[in-house]
């Protein structure tokens, strides 16, 4: 099981908007370098949503390309369409990514049942390990335990990112009593501490896009179970969970590397940069955090 800070790496971009996949393999190196437990390419921080097929697929490849016997890599390839989801997760498999990262369809909010059917149907047709993503803020659409539940007993179905940002629903998750092998992960930074300390396996970051190695200690000792260490830690990032937020993700993060020298300023519309208002919030989080 992945365990630990996985990071949600963003996709630079030049201003023009093409990729700079020097950049790219550039952070992976960081990454691997500041002890991030492993890596999700091409979620929703790494602007998916704004990808070509080709580029969605070629971003998984590089950062498999590099990471390789170094740290896992997870696949972002959710879908609205049934089809497309099947189709993108096979690409991954091939591209040699550990796991795959399904958000659950988005807009056409299917009921529960059509969820099961989605997820039930990509499982058996890709054999690869997959993990469930819950989103409701953005997909408008909320996986409920229960659902969870049955799609856990599923064999490929390995793991869920709860990105609510409740923690009473990761307490309704924890009681289901899952199977070990089933990972539950937290998908939102700032309650990603003691959610780990509940009993998650882990929390999948946009915060540990800029200070990874903070982020992993913190995840380290929460595993551990210790509360002191951890709940240190995160502190120190909490001005980071919240400022990375200013404005919808991933435009604060991407601002925060550019100011970091890691990547151009490149972002894709409908996404604009960064308000200048925000700058002077951002960058004092990044110095509460050591980032700068």
């Amino acid at each position: 099981m992945i365990k630990g800070s996985i990071v949600a790496i963003v996709t630079p971009m030049f201003p023009d908007g093409a990729v700079d996949w020097d950049s790219l393999t550039a952070l992976v190196d960081w990454h691997i370098s500041e002890g991030t437990d492993a890596i999700v390419a091409v979620g929703t921080t790494g602007e998916s949503a704004t990808l070509g097929v080709d580029e969605h697929v070629e971003v998984i490849r590089r950062v498999v390309k590099r990471a390789k016997g170094k740290i896992p890599v997870i696949a972002g390839t959710g879908a609205n369409a049934t089809a497309e989801a099947i189709e993108l997760t096979a690409m991954a498999k091939d591209a040699g990514a550990d796991a795959a990262l399904l958000v659950t369809p988005y807009y056409n909010k299917p009921p529960q049942e059509g969820l099961y059917r989605h997820y039930k149907a990509i499982a058996e047709a890709v054999e690869l390990p997959q993990i469930l993503y819950n989103v409701p803020g953005r997909t408008g659409c909320d996986m409920l335990p229960a659902t969870v539940a049955r799609l856990a007993q599923l064999p490929n179905i390995v793991g869920l990112k709860e990105a609510k940002g409740e923690l009473s629903r990761i307490r309704e998750l924890l009681a289901l009593n899952l199977d070990h092998g089933f990972g539950i992960y937290s998908g939102d930074d700032a309650t990603a501490c003691e959610s780990i300390l509940m009993g998650c396996h882990g929390d999948i970051s946009v915060t540990a896009n800029v200070a990874p190695g903070k982020m992993h200690r913190m995840c380290a000792a929460a595993l551990e179970g210790d509360r002191d260490t951890a709940e240190r830690i995160d502190a120190e990032l909490q001005p980071l969970h919240r400022d990375l937020f200013v404005e919808p993700n991933p435009i604060p993060v991407k601002w925060a590397l550019n100011a970091m020298n890691k990547i151009p300023a490149g972002l894709r519309l409908p996404l604009v940069p960064l308000e200048p208002t925000h700058y002077d919030t951002v960058r004092a989080a990044m110095r509460a955090a050591g980032a700068i």
